[in-house]
């Protein structure tokens, strides 16, 4: 790894910040009108059911058959504020172990109100489930396909009591 001039690195943040980042009170409102789902790839249904359900307590709102894979399910669990987090299963096509890499999904993560953030990390302690706890307010740990997620007990539009919306 060669060096990192941190400098430089900084300066190029305030440059775009400078350029780009309007004043939340200019700031066009988004063409988006929110996340519909973000979809990841389970290893086994139920295990995930079990583990998004009843560990962290997001409920299973539907499963059906994915429409461009034949036998493959398609189901959601719901993350509250109409926000969805889905999964595909693929029966017989050998997809492999998840793989974090550079320029792939880092992690997600979800807001959390601040009692259901210490149940939940209590949850993960009776079972098992290794993490790493930053900033008292977020910890990390990875689901049983491996994907990487973050509770957050930051409210939605804020990150370490910094409004980013």
């Amino acid at each position: 790894m060669s060096e990192v001039d941190f400098a430089a690195i900084d300066a190029e943040r305030e440059r775009i910040r400078a350029t780009y980042l309007q004043p939340a009170d200019g700031r066009p409102a988004s063409s988006a009108r929110g996340l519909h789902h973000f979809a990841l790839v389970a290893r086994d249904v139920e295990e995930t059911v079990r583990f998004y359900q009843e560990l962290l307590e997001f409920p299973l709102t539907e499963i059906f058959e994915n429409r461009d894979y034949p036998g493959s399910n398609h189901f959601f669990f719901d993350l509250g504020h109409d926000n969805l987090l889905a999964f595909f299963d693929f029966p017989g096509l050998d997809v492999g172990p998840y793989a974090e890499v550079l320029g792939g999904l880092h992690h997600i993560a979800i807001s959390v109100e601040p009692k259901s953030w210490e149940r939940l990390k209590e949850k993960l302690d009776q079972a098992g489930i290794e993490y790493l706890e930053e900033s008292g307010t977020s910890i990390y740990f990875r689901d049983p396909n491996g994907a990487r997620l973050e509770l957050i007990a930051d409210p939605l539009g804020e990150m370490y009591g910094t409004a980013v919306l």
